[in-house]
Order: C-alpha cells, then sequence, then structure tokens
C-alpha cells in the first residue's frame, strides 16, 4: 500500500509514516497534499478554539453584567466560566503568541455575534462595547 492510501486507510499509521520518512529525510514518494492540507487543518483547528473561547467568555460577561434574573442563581458559576474561558484564552496565546494579532481581529465581529444572539435572552443596552483588554483583564467580571 503506498503512502497516499494509508492516508485514507490508516490516519494513525499514515502519520508514523509520514513522521519517520522527516526524521529521516527521506522525502522520496512523501504524501506532500495530504500533509499540508493537515498542517492547514491544525492551524484552523486552533483558530477555531480560540474563537469558541472568547465567544463563551464574552457571553458570560454579559451574563454576569445584564442578565439579572439569572445573576443571583448562576454568579459563581458563570465567574467560574469566565476564569476558565480567560485560561484557556491565555494558553493559546501563550503556545502561539501570534494569534493575539488574530484576537484583535476577530474579537469586534464576535462580540457583536454576541451581543445579537444574547439580547434574545435578556436585555442589553444599545451601545453596550467591553474593549477586548477589560474583558481579558484577570479580576474583570462586568
Amino acid at each position: 500500500m503506498n503512502i497516499r492510501e494509508l492516508y485514507n486507510q490508516d490516519f494513525n499509521l499514515w502519520v508514523e509514516e509520514i513522521k519517520q520518512k522527516i526524521q529521516k529525510q527521506d522525502f522520496r514518494e512523501m504524501d506532500w497534499e495530504n500533509l499540508l492540507e493537515e498542517i492547514d487543518d491544525m492551524g484552523k483547528s486552533e483558530k477555531r478554539s480560540l474563537e469558541s473561547y472568547l465567544q463563551r467568555l464574552i457571553e458570560h460577561i454579559l451574563k454576569l453584567k445584564y442578565w439579572e434574573s439569572q445573576r443571583e442563581r448562576n454568579y459563581r458559576h458563570w465567574r467560574a466560566e469566565v476564569a476558565n474561558f480567560r485560561n484557556q484564552i491565555n494558553r493559546l496565546l501563550k503556545r502561539n503568541p501570534s494569534f493575539q494579532k488574530y484576537l484583535e481581529e476577530i474579537y469586534p465581529e464576535i462580540f457583536a455575534e454576541v451581543i445579537q444572539v444574547r439580547r434574545l435572552e435578556f436585555d442589553i443596552p444599545d451601545d453596550v462595547f467591553i474593549a477586548l483588554e477589560e474583558i481579558m483583564t484577570m479580576d474583570y467580571f462586568g
């Protein structure tokens, strides 16, 4: 079975074979197409994680700040979630310092999307905006 067929038949074995080829610098019959696709997917996956953690962080800060009818019941849980999502974002940024620029680029759009959705659940003022720097401050909870 050639290396390209292996990719579709046994992905883990394909990874091991590719790893060995790279370690030995044996680039004959290398499956470049699938390798490049996997590398690209790794970067996309990390970015999707960053987007998801950011979305959840914003959601929980807005809940703490504006969802008065549920605040008393969920306050401690929401604060813990805020701390957790911040930690996850910071962990991703530590592993991928170049994501800081991406985070700054996506923040306004994700903030607007979260506002739009959360307004279906509870009242949020029309002119609300919380800066990324404030959201990421460890002692800020809304």
